[in-house]
Protein backbone atom coordinates (compact mmCIF):
# COMPACT_ATOMS: atom_id res chain seq x y z
CA UNK A 1 0.00 0.00 0.00
CA UNK A 2 1.33 3.42 -0.89
CA UNK A 3 0.26 7.01 -1.15
CA UNK A 4 1.11 9.54 -3.85
CA UNK A 5 1.81 13.15 -2.94
CA UNK A 6 1.92 15.79 -5.69
CA UNK A 7 3.98 18.95 -5.17
CA UNK A 8 4.25 22.02 -7.41
CA UNK A 9 6.68 24.85 -6.77
CA UNK A 10 7.55 28.04 -8.60
CA UNK A 11 10.20 30.63 -7.80
CA UNK A 12 11.51 33.75 -9.50
CA UNK A 13 14.56 35.77 -8.51
CA UNK A 14 17.22 38.09 -9.93
CA UNK A 15 20.94 37.59 -9.39
CA UNK A 16 24.05 39.69 -9.97
CA UNK A 17 25.81 37.12 -12.21
CA UNK A 18 25.61 37.22 -15.99
CA UNK A 19 23.08 35.07 -17.85
CA UNK A 20 26.03 33.22 -19.40
CA UNK A 21 27.40 32.27 -15.96
CA UNK A 22 23.96 31.34 -14.60
CA UNK A 23 23.23 29.15 -17.63
CA UNK A 24 26.66 27.48 -17.34
CA UNK A 25 25.91 26.44 -13.74
CA UNK A 26 22.25 25.47 -14.14
CA UNK A 27 22.80 23.50 -17.37
CA UNK A 28 25.62 21.48 -15.76
CA UNK A 29 23.50 19.09 -13.68
CA UNK A 30 26.29 17.86 -11.33
CA UNK A 31 27.39 21.45 -10.61
CA UNK A 32 23.81 22.63 -10.08
CA UNK A 33 22.92 19.57 -7.98
CA UNK A 34 25.93 20.17 -5.71
CA UNK A 35 23.99 23.16 -4.30
CA UNK A 36 20.95 21.05 -3.34
CA UNK A 37 20.71 20.19 0.38
CA UNK A 38 20.49 16.57 1.54
CA UNK A 39 21.62 15.12 -1.80
CA UNK A 40 23.33 11.83 -0.98
CA UNK A 41 24.32 10.79 -4.49
CA UNK A 42 23.84 11.94 -8.09
CA UNK A 43 24.25 9.11 -10.61
CA UNK A 44 24.89 9.84 -14.30
CA UNK A 45 22.66 7.43 -16.24
CA UNK A 46 23.93 8.67 -19.62
CA UNK A 47 22.10 10.56 -22.35
CA UNK A 48 21.47 13.59 -20.16
CA UNK A 49 19.66 11.55 -17.48
CA UNK A 50 20.60 11.62 -13.80
CA UNK A 51 19.31 9.72 -10.77
CA UNK A 52 19.03 11.80 -7.60
CA UNK A 53 19.34 9.83 -4.36
CA UNK A 54 18.44 12.01 -1.42
CA UNK A 55 19.45 11.43 2.19
CA UNK A 56 17.01 9.52 4.35
CA UNK A 57 14.89 12.07 6.23
CA UNK A 58 11.93 11.93 8.56
CA UNK A 59 10.58 12.21 12.04
CA UNK A 60 10.17 9.29 14.44
CA UNK A 61 8.67 6.23 12.77
CA UNK A 62 8.12 8.05 9.47
CA UNK A 63 11.37 7.86 7.54
CA UNK A 64 11.76 8.23 3.79
CA UNK A 65 14.33 8.50 1.07
CA UNK A 66 13.40 10.13 -2.20
CA UNK A 67 15.00 8.65 -5.29
CA UNK A 68 14.15 9.77 -8.82
CA UNK A 69 15.67 10.23 -12.25
CA UNK A 70 15.13 12.99 -14.79
CA UNK A 71 16.42 13.62 -18.30
CA UNK A 72 17.80 17.13 -18.85
CA UNK A 73 17.77 19.17 -22.07
CA UNK A 74 19.51 22.55 -22.21
CA UNK A 75 18.92 25.21 -24.85
CA UNK A 76 21.45 28.01 -24.62
CA UNK A 77 19.77 30.27 -27.21
CA UNK A 78 16.44 30.07 -25.34
CA UNK A 79 18.09 30.22 -21.92
CA UNK A 80 16.28 27.11 -20.73
CA UNK A 81 17.02 23.88 -18.95
CA UNK A 82 14.09 21.46 -18.98
CA UNK A 83 13.85 18.09 -17.24
CA UNK A 84 11.36 15.27 -17.58
CA UNK A 85 10.90 12.14 -15.45
CA UNK A 86 12.61 8.85 -16.26
CA UNK A 87 10.01 6.15 -15.58
CA UNK A 88 10.95 3.20 -13.39
CA UNK A 89 13.66 4.94 -11.36
CA UNK A 90 12.94 5.37 -7.67
CA UNK A 91 9.83 6.52 -5.85
CA UNK A 92 9.19 9.93 -7.44
CA UNK A 93 8.58 11.57 -10.79
CA UNK A 94 10.11 15.03 -11.09
CA UNK A 95 9.87 17.48 -13.97
CA UNK A 96 10.60 21.15 -14.26
CA UNK A 97 12.49 23.95 -15.90
CA UNK A 98 14.86 26.83 -15.46
CA UNK A 99 14.30 29.97 -17.55
CA UNK A 100 17.26 32.36 -17.59
CA UNK A 101 16.85 35.91 -18.94
CA UNK A 102 19.56 38.56 -19.18
CA UNK A 103 18.71 42.02 -17.88
CA UNK A 104 20.94 45.10 -18.16
CA UNK A 105 22.61 44.67 -14.78
CA UNK A 106 21.27 41.34 -13.55
CA UNK A 107 19.84 37.98 -14.61
CA UNK A 108 16.27 36.87 -14.03
CA UNK A 109 15.84 33.21 -13.10
CA UNK A 110 12.54 31.32 -13.00
CA UNK A 111 12.25 27.82 -11.57
CA UNK A 112 9.20 25.60 -12.03
CA UNK A 113 9.08 22.12 -10.45
CA UNK A 114 6.41 19.44 -10.42
CA UNK A 115 6.93 16.29 -8.38
CA UNK A 116 4.87 13.26 -7.55
CA UNK A 117 6.23 11.21 -4.67
CA UNK A 118 5.07 7.70 -3.80
CA UNK A 119 5.53 6.58 -0.22
CA UNK A 120 4.89 3.09 1.20
CA UNK A 121 2.29 4.21 3.73
CA UNK A 122 -1.38 3.43 4.33
CA UNK A 123 -3.92 5.80 2.76
CA UNK A 124 -4.97 7.03 6.20
CA UNK A 125 -1.50 8.57 6.65
CA UNK A 126 -1.84 10.85 3.61
CA UNK A 127 -3.62 13.64 5.52
CA UNK A 128 -0.79 13.73 8.07
CA UNK A 129 2.20 13.04 5.83
CA UNK A 130 1.34 15.07 2.70
CA UNK A 131 1.71 18.52 4.35
CA UNK A 132 5.02 17.44 5.93
CA UNK A 133 6.41 16.16 2.61
CA UNK A 134 5.27 19.30 0.79
CA UNK A 135 6.82 21.56 3.43
CA UNK A 136 10.12 19.66 3.43
CA UNK A 137 10.36 19.68 -0.38
CA UNK A 138 9.68 23.43 -0.40
CA UNK A 139 12.18 24.07 2.42
CA UNK A 140 14.94 22.13 0.65
CA UNK A 141 14.22 23.86 -2.67
CA UNK A 142 14.32 27.27 -0.95
CA UNK A 143 17.72 26.33 0.55
CA UNK A 144 18.87 25.23 -2.93
CA UNK A 145 17.87 28.61 -4.37
CA UNK A 146 19.58 30.45 -1.49
CA UNK A 147 22.77 28.44 -2.16
CA UNK A 148 22.58 29.29 -5.87
CA UNK A 149 21.95 32.98 -5.14
CA UNK A 150 25.07 32.99 -2.98
CA UNK A 151 27.00 31.23 -5.77
CA UNK A 152 25.83 33.95 -8.21
CA UNK A 153 27.03 36.82 -6.02
CA UNK A 154 23.74 37.66 -4.35
CA UNK A 155 20.26 38.75 -5.22
CA UNK A 156 19.52 42.05 -6.93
Amino acid sequence: MSITIPVELGFEFDVKASAKEVFAVLSDVPVSASHYPHLDKLVDLGGGAYRWEMENIGVGAIQMQTVYASKYVSNKSKGTVVWTPVEGEGNALVSGSWKITANKKSTNVVLQVEAEMSLPLPALMKMVVAPLVEAEFERMTERYIANLIERFGGEV
